[in-house]
């Protein structure tokens, strides 16, 4: 969430920056205006509460019936006014949740993903002698994927990896970890199930995400869509010592999305599923340094993809197109040959204290003048390998005239092979 003081001392930044993500800046005066009429309850219930206290010493010297009565007037009206504080604070909250992230001032502003700027274009992009085929069509002759049986088993959106497109999965776990523990990160298998409120705080409930998550309501739980969702609350209600940062972690998590609003968009095969793995980046920051650290999640992430040897290209995202709890977004987008297109295969954003103010998250700063004061976290999360999307590509990229695909150099030794057929 957005901090509260930010929004009353700058209202119109914070109109600028909600306008930027295709959010009505009329919000921004609906906030404050509830805002307003919670301060002036609670103005009033202090007010009442010194009263109280003055007419309790009163009491004390003379237990006149007068004074009892005052004293029963004033405590229903503590009780009225209380309750409508209250009521002005869950409107005021239910709209502090709809508004965003604020996007720093040097993203492409722009109203959806065609504004995205693309920064470089890395790698060779294969030549074929013939053309080159779908994954899809590759992969079922070789019994690497069956969406059929899915779909009788689960329904749309759903595949089975079979065979060798396992052991690709195993293989790529294997190489993200080992890559990601050699630059410092801690390995984690997290949760994924989490509760409504920690949900909340992560930025993750929005109105236009809920649509996306799996509720268990009988338990009171929700799917997480990324090991993000809860590598984030690891310091949760904790305070770290700055000398503790940056706190990296990679995780590894069954991930569960809806994919609500993209009906008819990649129904078939596993590009766009409900249910997916995936290997996450998470680092937690000082506020000074959180920008630095994006750029380098950006280049871990095209370390693993120079280390497939896959082509692909870096996308600054725009503010139209960025996530809800972002201030700076890129995208790595692969080359595809068999659909002759570039496709989204890894996102890394810095969602600055955004998501640590709702899950109360801090660090102790240690140098400088302002030492020993307590901050909020600056939280950031980037894909290592969306394993789905990892194995698409490997298969349209590597694949051979005979319908065969060559394994990558980089995975050959994981996997045992050289090719698959």
């Amino acid at each position: 969430m957005l901090d509260i003081n930010f929004i009353r001392e700058n209202s119109e930044k914070v109109k600028e920056g909600v306008t930027k993500k295709n959010v009505d800046p009329k919000l921004v005066d609906r906030f404050l205006r509830f805002d307003d009429e919670w301060r002036q309850k609670t103005a009033a219930l202090d007010g009442l509460k010194a009263e109280q206290n003055n007419l309790t010493k009163e009491l004390v010297r003379h237990k006149t019936e007068d004074l009892l009565s005052r004293a029963q007037i004033l405590k229903k009206r503590a009780a009225e006014i209380s309750e409508e504080r209250e009521h002005f604070k869950l409107k005021r909250d239910e709209v502090l949740n709809k508004l965003p992230n604020l996007p720093f001032d040097d993203v492409p502003v722009g109203k959806d993903s065609s504004e995205n700027r693309i920064l470089r274009e890395v790698g060779k992009k294969p030549k074929f002698d013939f053309k080159p085929k779908d994954y899809l069509t590759l992969a079922e002759p070789l019994g690497l994927i069956n969406i059929k049986k899915a779909a009788e088993v689960s329904g749309s959106r759903f595949g089975y990896l079979l065979g060798d497109a396992v052991m690709l999965e195993f293989a790529l776990v294997k190489l993200a970890f080992d890559v990601l523990l050699k630059e410092g990160f801690s390995p984690v298998a997290p949760p994924v199930m989490i509760r409504p409120k920690v949900f909340e705080g992560m930025g993750r409930l929005s109105a236009d995400q809920k649509e996306e998550r799996y509720y268990l309501q009988k338990d009171d739980l929700y799917l997480v869509g990324s090991a993000e969702h809860t590598l984030g609350p690891l310091n949760m209600n904790e305070v770290l010592g700055e000398a503790q940062l940056p706190a990296r972690y990679a995780g590894f998590s069954t991930c569960f999305r809806r994919e609500a609003g993209s009906y008819g968009k990649d129904t078939k095969g596993i590009l766009r599923v409900h249910q997916f793995d995936k290997v996450e980046m998470f680092s937690f920051a000082t506020a000074e340094k959180s920008g630095e650290e994006l750029e380098y999640l950006l280049s871990i992430q095209e370390k693993l993809m120079q280390a497939l040897e896959l082509p692909y290209r870096v996308s600054f995202i725009s503010t139209g197109d960025m996530g809800f709890t972002d201030v700076k977004q890129y995208d790595i987008e692969t080359w595809l040959p068999g659909q002759d297109t570039y496709r989204e295969t890894h996102s890394v954003s810095n969602t600055t204290d955004f998501q640590s103010r709702g899950i109360n998250a801090k660090y102790k700063t240690a140098k400088g003048k302002n030492a020993g004061e307590t901050k909020y976290l600056h939280m950031l999360n980037g894909t290592a390998f969306a394993i789905g999307r990892t194995i698409i590509a490997i298969l349209e990229n590597y694949q051979t005239k005979d319908g065969k695909v060559k394994v990558p150099e980089v995975l050959q030794d994981y996997l045992g092979k050289r090719e698959i057929s």
